[in-house]
C-alpha cells in the first residue's frame, strides 16, 4: 500500500513540476513570438506547439534511453495525442464560456496536415512490420529503422516550409521596445528544464505502477504520462481561448500533435538506432486516434466553430477511452495486449 501511495504521490509531484515549467514556457513563448513578429496561426502551430510538446519528446527519450521502454514512449505520445484532440478543445470551449471559433486555414491546412501525419506514422509502423519483421518471422512485430524515422521527420520539414510561407506573407507589428529577448530565452530554457525533471518522474512512476499492478507500462503511458505531459498544451490553449485567441488555441493542438507524431517518436528511434513496434498494440491505439481526429474535425468544420454540446461530446469520447484503458488494465479486455 505504501508503494502505491508513493507512486501516486510521485505522479502528483511530477505533474506539478510539468505545470510549473509550462507556465514559464507559455509566457516566454508568447513574448518571443510577439518579438519576432509571427502570425497567430504560426505562433500556435510552431512556437507554442513545439515548446509545449517538449514533455512528450522528453518522455520518449527518457523512456527509451533510461528505461529501455520505447513502447512506453509511444504509448505516451498516442495517449497525449488523444488527450490533446478531445480534452483540450473541449476545455477551451468551456473556459471561454462560448463557442470556440475555427477557420478555413485551421480546418483545411492544420487539421488536414495533422490527419496526414497520423496516416504517415501508421504507414511507418506498417513498413516496419512488412519489411523489417523481428526474427524474420513476418509477424506483427517489426523494427522501425532510422531511414523510416527520417521519412517522418522529412514530412515535418514540409510542414515547417508551409508555415514559413505563411510567415513571409505576414505584415508584423513592431515589437515592444521594453522586451528583453535574452531574459525570455532564459525563462524558456528554465521552463524546459523543470518540465524535463517532471517528465522523468512521471516515466518512473508509470514504470513503477506497471510493475505494481502487473500490467504493461504501455497502458500507464497512455494515461498517466499522456495526461501529465499534455498539461502545457492545455494551459496554452485554454488561456489563449480565454483571451479570445481561438486561432492560437486550436493551432497549438494540431501543431503539437503533428510534432509529437512526426518528430518525438522518430527521435527515440534515431537515438537508439532501431526500435521494435508491435502492430497489434499500435494499430488499435492509432485507430482510436483517427476516430478522435474525425470527431474534432467534424466539430471544427461545422459552422467553423466548436459549441458547448460538441465540447461535451468530445469529453465523453475521452471518457470512453479512459474506461477502455481501465478495462485493459484489469484484464477485462485485451485489444492492445
Amino acid at each position: 500500500m505504501l508503494t502505491l501511495l508513493w507512486l501516486l504521490g510521485l505522479s502528483a509531484i511530477a505533474t506539478a513540476l510539468v505545470w510549473k515549467g509550462s507556465l514559464y514556457l507559455e509566457g516566454a513563448a508568447d513574448r518571443l513570438a510577439l518579438y519576432y513578429g509571427l502570425p497567430a496561426i504560426v505562433q500556435g502551430s510552431i512556437i507554442a506547439a513545439v515548446g509545449s510538446s517538449f514533455p512528450e519528446l522528453a518522455s520518449v527519450v527518457i523512456a527509451t534511453v533510461l528505461y529501455e521502454e520505447f513502447v512506453l514512449g509511444v504509448g505516451a505520445i498516442v495517449g497525449s495525442a488523444v488527450f490533446n484532440i478531445l480534452v483540450i478543445p473541449a476545455l477551451s470551449v468551456l473556459a471561454r464560456r462560448g463557442t470556440l471559433e475555427s477557420s478555413r486555414a485551421l480546418v483545411y491546412r492544420e487539421a488536414q496536415f495533422y490527419i496526414i501525419s497520423v496516416a504517415a506514422l501508421l504507414l511507418v509502423f506498417s513498413f516496419a512490420v512488412i519489411y523489417y519483421p523481428v526474427n524474420g518471422e513476418g509477424g506483427l512485430v517489426g523494427e522501425i529503422t532510422r531511414p523510416l524515422a527520417l521519412s517522418a521527420i522529412a514530412l515535418y520539414g514540409l510542414y515547417l516550409f508551409i508555415q514559413q510561407q505563411e510567415t513571409s506573407d505576414f505584415d508584423a507589428p513592431a515589437p515592444p521596445s521594453s522586451l528583453s529577448v535574452g531574459k525570455q530565452w532564459g525563462l524558456l530554457a528554465l521552463g524546459l528544464l523543470v518540465i524535463l525533471v517532471g517528465v522523468e518522474l512521471l516515466v518512473r512512476a508509470a514504470v513503477g505502477l506497471g510493475e505494481f499492478f502487473g500490467t504493461p507500462s504501455f497502458l500507464w503511458g497512455l494515461t498517466i504520462i499522456a495526461a501529465g505531459t499534455s498539461l502545457p498544451d492545455a494551459i496554452i490553449s485554454v488561456r489563449a481561448a480565454q483571451h479570445g485567441d481561438s486561432t492560437i488555441s486550436l493551432a497549438n493542438v494540431f501543431g503539437s500533435n503533428i510534432f509529437d507524431l512526426l518528430v518525438a517518436i522518430p527521435v527515440g528511434v534515431l537515438i537508439i538506432g532501431a526500435a521494435e513496434i508491435d502492430f497489434a498494440v499500435a494499430a488499435p491505439m492509432m485507430g482510436f486516434l483517427i476516430v478522435a481526429t474525425i470527431a474534432l474535425f467534424g466539430a471544427a468544420r461545422t459552422d467553423f466553430e466548436i459549441t458547448d454540446p460538441e465540447a461535451w461530446l468530445l469529453l465523453c469520447l475521452y471518457g470512453l477511452f479512459v474506461c477502455w484503458m481501465v478495462l485493459e488494465s484489469v484484464g477485462v479486455t485485451s485489444v492492445v495486449l
